[in-house]
């Protein structure tokens, strides 16, 4: 999914990208393998095809998703905490998210809270508030 060239997908965009699938797999208060290696399936997969940004090492900024969401799980925020700076980067950065990157950012929390014994119900209540927040 490419996205217009006038849009510049940032190191912060991705970073608060980062928080939030965080707080999705750390809504039931456990960080697990199979949510871990599904986020980075998608973020190679369908992350870093959306623009062309890179670091200035040359790496694409969509990796940035991943390098947060380790150093989150390690330092253990709550799930709270971390939706709540994603939904008040939103607010202030409404124009970056187009109706493709509001699917795209949808599809990735679905299939990370879906990714262990499907989802539970910290899960979904997490899912419904991010749902409320995307059609805003």
């Amino acid at each position: 999914m490419k996205i217009s060239k006038k849009t510049i997908l940032t190191e912060d965009f991705y970073t608060k990208i980062g928080i939030l699938f965080y707080a999705i797999a750390a809504s039931d208060k456990v960080v697990r393998a199979e949510e871990i290696n599904t986020l980075k399936k998608l973020v190679k997969e369908q992350w870093v095809p959306v623009d062309s940004a890179t670091d200035m090492y040359g790496t694409d900024e969509a990796y940035q998703i991943e390098i947060v969401f380790d150093w989150l799980q390690e330092n253990a925020p709550t799930a709270d905490w971390a939706f709540n700076e994603f939904k008040d980067y939103k607010k202030e950065h409404h124009q970056l998210f187009t109706q493709n990157i509001k699917q795209l950012i949808w599809e990735t929390a679905d299939a990370i809270a879906a990714s262990f014994a499907g989802k539970n119900k910290a899960e979904l209540l997490m899912l419904s508030k991010l749902k409320i927040l995307l059609s805003r």
